[in-house]
Order: structure tokens, then sequence, then C-alpha cells
């Protein structure tokens, strides 16, 4: 495995108020990796820091061995780092086709010409594929806003990876799924991530998720690294059990 992204020292501040520092990460091709933390440990900044959406106030961020700090977040994704949000960033009212559509035209264009045919068999048939590659092709004619939680946050996810990118972060890609959809739908959406061979980065408040798929996990407090290792190391971590993760689920874990 090569090193695709690696943050050095990354800080950022707001007035007084540190929300992340010293954070030093080294993410390698094809890794899954979860993020956890409590609310306002700094997860979530880290992925704003590393997607261009928020500035950092220091330190380095180096995609590919170069640096990206600065750069627009168009530019970033174009460079092959995508994410989605925690609530899925969708066009409610058309199909989940034509979400995927839309997605694929602005990823494939660096100024869409309104003198080009918006949609072609070709374009159709990729957003086919990923639609397929995703388990939701069964829903492509249907409007998005109709759709169970768990369906949208596959069409979102999905629509984060038109543009094939190298490294995914996710955020909270369960939040608001049932209990009894969210392995099925962690399931369908590693196995298709897994085919194209994209690193991942999902912050998860779910224990069982984190553990069910990530080999290794970086733990957040207070806005710097708790820890970063493999994740039966983290979950059993004195510290995380105390700051992050309370110590019922350990309890849970043992007498299972």
């Amino acid at each position: 495995m090569s090193v695709i992204l690696e943050t050095v020292n990354l800080e950022r501040t707001f007035g007084a108020v540190v929300a992340a520092a010293d954070i030093n990460i080294t993410i390698n091709s094809g890794e899954v990796v979860g993020v956890i933390g409590s609310n306002g440990a700094g997860k979530t900044t880290f992925v704003n820091m590393v997607t261009g959406y928020l500035a950092p106030s220091g330190g380095e961020i180096r995609y590919r061995g170069n640096s990206i700090v600065g750069k627009p977040t168009r530019d970033i994704t174009r460079l092959g780092i995508c994410r989605s949000f925690q609530i899925p960033q969708l066009f409610l009212e058309l199909s989940v086709l034509d979400n995927i559509i839309i997605a694929l035209t602005i990823a494939k264009q660096e100024k869409p010409s309104l003198l080009q045919p918006a949609v072609t068999t070709q374009l159709i048939d990729e957003a086919m594929t990923i639609l397929n590659r995703f388990q939701v092709s069964q829903y492509a004619e249907q409007e998005v806003g109709v759709l169970a939680q768990g369906i949208r946050k596959l069409v979102d996810i999905a629509m984060a990876t038109v543009g094939n990118p190298e490294l995914l972060f996710l955020d909270e890609p369960t939040s608001g799924v049932s209990a009894d959809e969210k392995m099925q739908i962690m399931n369908v959406l590693m196995s298709a991530l897994k085919t194209t061979g994209t690193a991942v980065l999902f912050i998860e408040h779910d224990m069982e998720i984190v553990e069910a798929f990530a080999p290794r996990v970086i733990a957040f407090y207070e806005g710097t690294v708790l820890i970063d290792a493999p994740t039966t190391e983290v979950l059993q971590d004195d510290r995380v059990r105390e700051f992050v993760i309370g110590t019922e689920f350990h309890r849970q874990t043992e007498t299972n």
C-alpha cells in the first residue's frame, strides 16, 4: 500500500478556541478507517480541513506528497478526495437516476455547456452502472423524496463516488437508519467501495458498526488524536472507554 494522505501538525483555532491541534495522520491507498469521538471532539473539523471546506490555522495536508492547503473544495474533489455528509445532499423532487446523472455531469465537465446535450445514452448507462454497484438500480425511476433513509444514504454516497475518488470521507453513513438496516447498508456500501479500491474514512458513533467494518480506528478527543491503532486495541483502550465509548459498551462486548 502507498500513502495517499498525510497531515502534519494540523490545527484549527477559532479565536481562543482550539478546535483541532497536532493532528498527524497517514492514510494508505485502499484502507478502511473508522473515526470516533464524542460531539465536538474534532472529527468533522478534521474532515472539513482535508476536503477544503475549512482552512487550517497551521500545519500541512499532503495528498500524494503534494500540499493541498488553500486549494478550493472543487479542486480537491477533482484530485480524488470526496465526501458525503451526515444529511444526504440530494435533489428530493428528482428521480434517483436524475440525481446520479447530475452528479456525473458536474464531475465530467469543467464548465458545463448549454450547447451540449444534458443526457446521453452513455451517461445513462454510466449512471445505471453506479446504481447497480450500490444495489439501488431498482429505485432508478423513483423520486428520491419518497425513499427510505437508508436508500437515500446509499444514493448520496453513490453520488459522491461518480468521479472515482481515491479517498472518500463518510460522515455518519448510518445516522437516521433503523438499527435493523444498519449492517445491511454498510455491507452494501463497503462492498461497492471495495470494487473500486477506494480508501474510506467513516465517522461513526455506533461501535458495533466500527467493530464490524473498520480494521483501524482513529479516536478524537478535545481536538486531538487520542489514539490511532487497530480497532481491537482502540476499543479496549482505557482512555477511549472513559472519554469516547464509555464502559457499558466494553462490558457488553465481554459478555457476547
